[in-house]
């Protein structure tokens, strides 16, 4: 019999939609499995500062290097190793490590994006959009940034009115339709995160 192919789930919504909350809760719940960050494919823009933020647009599905990540979708999903790429967003550039990710049973790839370009697209097995009011996706970016990513309070502020809120309506939201599975307020929903484990369990179970 063939072997069966890697299962790609994809988790997708707005900065600070709580995305990354729910990759954490699958983690203490789930297991035999890779996760993989779009973040990590945003491509190198060494140029800006907190002075000239907008100056790159890191809210537009051609920032990130999709021909790679199509590439490290395809080769996780034939079973084969890959090595992905790490991003600092201090100094807005790719860094010179990378990271061996093994193949696993499962890949859980998450980003604000990854629903937007179709070849990406198509090699997602499950789709979850993470549907979370703006205002407190707002407020998480804002914490972030200034705590991670040394970014000064206007900055942030002139970041997310310029580009990441026209952003999020021009090319985030509207992939929601192609969501299977769509979850309000991220990971606090505890019971849509209890139905998701469950399924994820499942496929690895089916895999074994």
């Amino acid at each position: 019999m063939p072997v069966e192919r890697t299962k790609v789930i994809g988790i997708c919504g707005g900065s600070g939609s709580g995305k990354t909350t729910i990759v954490r809760k699958i983690s203490e719940l789930a297991s035999d499995f890779v996760f993989i960050a779009q973040d990590n494919y945003y491509k190198s823009a060494e140029y800006i500062s907190n002075s000239n933020i907008t100056a790159f647009n890191f809210d537009r599905p051609d920032a990130f290097d999709n021909a790679l990540i199509i590439e490290h979708l395809d080769a996780l999903r034939d079973d084969r190793p890959i090595d992905m790429p790490v991003y600092d967003f201090v100094h807005h550039r790719r860094k010179e490590e990378r990271i061996r990710v093994e193949p696993r049973k499962l890949v859980i790839f998450e980003g604000i994006m990854i629903f937007s370009d179709r070849e990406v697209r198509d090699r997602i097995d499950l789709k979850i959009f993470v549907d979370t009011p703006d205002d407190i996706r707002f407020i998480r970016r804002l914490n972030r940034d200034i705590k991670e990513r040394g970014r000064t309070i206007d900055s942030v502020i002139e970041q997310y009115l310029t580009v990441v809120r026209p952003g999020h309506y021009e090319f985030i939201e509207p992939t929601k339709q192609f969501a299977d599975i769509i979850i309000p307020e991220g990971g606090q929903n505890e019971n849509a995160l209890n139905v998701l484990v469950t399924f994820i369990n499942s496929i690895l179970a089916a895999r074994q």
